[in-house]
């Protein structure tokens, strides 16, 4: 489906291809809006409802590609509860954002909801030492600024329903929130599209029990809503979530979280072009707030990589794995640690002097090198091995005292004559231990 890349030319890419997917499943999430609208009144839907199905028919569409292409499904516990994990999330931010919606409106729902969500990571990854991008903190109070203008503050509630509206929403932010920063951290062995297809199947049914309890799901079957069901489930859920959460891998989580204030924008562009609503002056000067901020992230967080292809410190601790599976965010500390390790385990014990032929290499290959030097008539240690033998001391030499003084001697130009048994010293080894005595006079 999506091609990647490894090597020095994906990593000067990573950044930039994250916050692309980002801005994609941003924009994307703003015609989910204008499709499940139309799908509710299609088909006779509540709202939390088409919540329900939306997450369903897009679960269900992706594990049904997963199966005809004949990919391996999840296996593993670690899998497996990172997808019910983000299954009970998504039910949770769903279930309360569209409660929210019904308590107030939809307005005051979609500022609390997505406002709240990048101030909560922001302050996530803060806590947690975590990078969060340049300039984090004045583009997300530019966001919020910018959707308060263009959505506006809703009148004619009592207090009470607004602060039980603000509440549910609040809680649906925090759910988004958790489901960005757990997608941030890969579980091995669980790509992108698998997780999304299995963890929002299981949240779809999960949401069935209370869209039932909220109106039931009297689904009125038709071409017009089966075909604005597939769509919800394909391009604003299915399609828009996998990208997302592949653009998590090389971007940080506050900056994903920014970007989905492209969400309300290309909503309210949508309604203003296709249903004829009007913007206010002052839901313009939002748009153009929003649009700021977020032309502002993607310029700062660009800076993940420089000019000559090094990597900036927030780059460096964003960038992880790009094969779309099992890859792996590589944080510096974490890094380290995992160096270390290696090297207590011997994994990237090297010898300087090893011999590049066998490096690397495990005994059994590191025989069958050195059989086959020696039916070349080679060394089967390598060259570097006899030029070190070459350099040894002479084994010998610290236990004779009485060698040294014969070969003393004979630098002198005095020759002792031999005791019985000794054996003649060999010119190699008089060159080498006279040599530096005749020095040292």
């Amino acid at each position: 489906m999506l091609a990647f890349t490894s090597g020095p030319a994906a990593v000067r890419r990573r950044p930039a291809t994250g916050l692309l997917y980002l801005v994609i499943s941003g924009l994307l999430w703003g015609t989910g809006g204008l499709t499940g609208s139309l799908l509710g009144r299609v088909a006779g839907l509540s709202a939390i409802a088409v919540a329900a199905c939306r997450l369903t028919a897009g679960g269900v569409l992706v594990v049904g590609y997963l199966t005809v292409s004949g990919r391996a499904w999840p296996s593993g516990r670690a899998a497996w509860t990172r997808i019910i994990v983000i299954g009970l999330l998504a039910a949770l931010y769903q279930s309360c954002y569209f409660i929210a919606v019904s308590l107030t409106s939809v307005p005051l729902a979609t500022l609390v909801t997505i406002g709240a969500a990048p101030v909560i990571v922001l302050g996530a990854e803060r806590v947690t030492g975590r990078p969060g991008g340049r300039l984090a903190v004045v583009t997300t109070g530019l966001a919020v600024t910018g959707l308060g203008l263009l959505v506006g503050l809703p009148a004619g509630f009592r207090e009470t329903a607004v602060l039980a509206s603000a509440g549910l929403a609040v809680l649906a932010a925090a759910g988004f929130a958790a489901v960005t920063l757990t997608s941030s951290r890969p579980v091995p062995g669980l790509d992108d599209l698998t997780m999304t297809g299995f963890g929002f199947t299981i949240g779809g049914l999960i949401l069935m029990p209370a869209a039932q309890l909220a109106g039931g799901i009297a689904f009125r079957p038709g071409p017009a809503a089966i075909g604005l069901l597939i769509a919800l489930g394909a391009g604003p859920t299915a399609v828009a979530y996998t990208l997302y959460f592949r653009g998590l891998r090389t971007a940080a989580a506050s900056t994903a979280t920014r970007l989905t204030l492209l969400e309300p924008l290309t909503g309210s562009i949508l309604a203003a072009l296709l249903l004829g609503e009007r913007l206010s002056p002052t839901g313009i000067a939002g748009a153009a707030i929003i649009g700021a901020a977020v032309i502002l992230t993607v310029q700062a967080d660009r800076g993940g990589t420089l000019p000559g292809g090094g990597l900036t410190p927030e780059g460096a601790d964003r960038v992880g794995g790009d094969d779309g599976g099992d890859a792996q965010p590589c944080f510096r500390r974490q890094g380290l640690t995992q160096d270390h390790q290696a090297d207590e385990r011997g994994e990237h014990g090297v010898d300087a002097h090893e011999d590049p032929e066998i490096a690397g290499r495990n005994p059994a290959q590191r025989q069958q090198v050195g059989e086959e030097r020696h039916g070349r008539g080679q060394d089967a240690g390598g060259g570097r091995a006899r030029q070190r033998g070459r350099r040894r001391r002479v084994p010998d030499q610290d236990r004779d005292p009485g060698r040294h003084e014969d070969q003393r001697g004979q630098g002198r130009g005095r020759r002792r004559p031999l005791r019985a048994g000794q054996a003649a010293a060999d010119l190699p080894v008089e060159q080498d231990v006279a040599g530096p005595a005749r020095g040292r006079q």
